[in-house]
């Protein structure tokens, strides 16, 4: 039985690393198969995926454009249509969430929008109403409760 310390790959499975810029007789001498000159050639070289080779990159091409507003809040958006769905008359967070209508895993506040008609009278509760919405659901019968 063979030792740990005498075991090797099998013959044939590994091959000798080839010995680069060792004389033309080796067919790798000189500059050992990285061509002429250029980036390539030279030690330390790292491929960097946005380098373009010295031309103006991409990013410094393209003109900046819009402004992004650090202060915004986005909120979950439901429309006033989409009441018809709930069984109760009370509108709150936790129930829009229990009739899938918002995700309350974002933590995003709720924003009541006036995109459809109020069929009957509903007690709502929520972060934000949109002016429209908030004459529909009382031109219903109903009132409107915004939340902290």
């Amino acid at each position: 039985m063979a030792n740990l310390n005498e075991l090797g790959p099998p013959k044939g499975a590994t091959h000798s690393r080839k010995r680069l810029g060792r004389g033309p007789g080796s067919g790798k001498g000189k500059t050992a198969g990285k061509g002429h000159k250029g980036h390539k050639a030279r030690s330390g070289y790292k491929d960097r995926a946005w380098f373009e080779g010295g031309q103006m990159p991409l990013q410094r091409r393209v003109p900046k454009r819009g402004f992004t507003n650090r202060g915004r809040t986005e909120c979950e958006i439901v429309n006033v249509g989409d009441l018809a769905r709930l069984t109760e008359d009370l509108v709150t967070p936790e129930v829009l969430h229990a009739h899938g209508l918002v995700n309350l895993n974002r933590a995003a506040p709720v924003k009541l929008l006036g995109k459809g008609e109020a069929e009957r009278a509903f007690k709502v509760r929520l972060h934000r109403v949109s002016e429209g919405a908030r004459e529909k659901i009382e031109g219903a019968g109903g009132t409107v409760e915004i939340l902290d």
